[in-house]
């Protein structure tokens, strides 16, 4: 398998103090790789060094076999990052707001097909900010596209999501790794890593503690005699939710 990013003894620090102390890990192509820790384990700060973001005090870092350190713009030329709600201009429809992003990556995508893709065709000509939360989130995802990139990231796509629109989206997720994009993923959800991710690096203090699949890492922990205190059962309470609700999308 093509490794599409290799980390070797990455460190950032800031003053005295070191968020990062000397990770390396490596992401496959076409994979789905979740960066999983607390919130200051310095997975943000990894993942920022990465997209070309934030500067590195040492180590190494290639993406698609480029050197950060040498072509930072040939690789920005093939990512995808995710932005914040406030990165989209507010006077603008959904439409005008992708052939901006054209523009700027002088690109010529289409705007329709795009939508259609992560399901919002019908919110061309909606404004950003009167969409919902989900639909925000596709929104967000579907820019991160429109340069055509090898790999995208995607930082908690589904915080404060209701059940249906958070499955939505990883349907979403897979279809976007399946046409052949590598997934870069962060969240706090654990089943959301479980169900999505190929494989899953565990940060904490600066350091990545483990690294290896969901499946892998459950084994591993069941193996060492760990038992759950409550019964595992076949469903979840959110699967329950889904089935008496429906899996279809509740937008207004």
């Amino acid at each position: 398998m093509n490794k599409i990013i290799e980390v070797e003894k990455l460190v950032k620090m800031y003053g005295d103090f070191t968020a990062v102390k000397g990770i390396s890990f490596s992401v496959d192509e076409g994979e789905i790789f979740g960066l999983l820790g607390p919130n200051g384990a310095g997975k943000s700060t990894t993942l920022e060094i990465i997209e070309t973001l934030r500067s590195k005090t040492s180590g190494k870092v290639l993406v698609d076999g480029m050197d950060l350190d040498k072509q930072p713009n040939d690789i920005k030329k093939i990512i995808g990052v995710q932005l914040q709600t406030s990165g989209y201009y507010p006077g603008l429809n959904l439409t005008e707001l992708i052939e901006l992003f054209n523009g700027l990556y002088n690109r010529s995508v289409d705007a329709t097909q795009l939508l259609q893709m992560v399901n919002l065709k019908d919110k061309a000509k909606a404004k950003f900010k009167e969409l919902s939360g989900g639909q925000k989130q596709r929104f967000s995802i579907a820019t991160t596209l429109i340069n055509q990139p090898k790999i995208i990231f995607l930082d908690e796509p589904t915080t404060g999501l209701d059940p249906q629109a958070r499955r939505n989206l990883w349907d979403l997720i897979r279809d976007i790794r399946d046409k052949g994009t590598t997934v870069i993923i962060t969240t706090h959800y654990m089943d959301e890593a479980e169900v999505l991710c190929d494989r899953v690096a565990v940060i904490d203090s600066g350091e990545i503690i483990a690294i290896n699949s969901p499946d892998k890492m459950i084994d591993d922990l069941v193996a060492s005699g760990f038992e759950r205190k409550k019964e595992v059962k076949a469903a979840t309470l959110e699967d329950v939710f889904i089935n008496l609700t429906g899996k279809s999308l509740r937008e207004e």
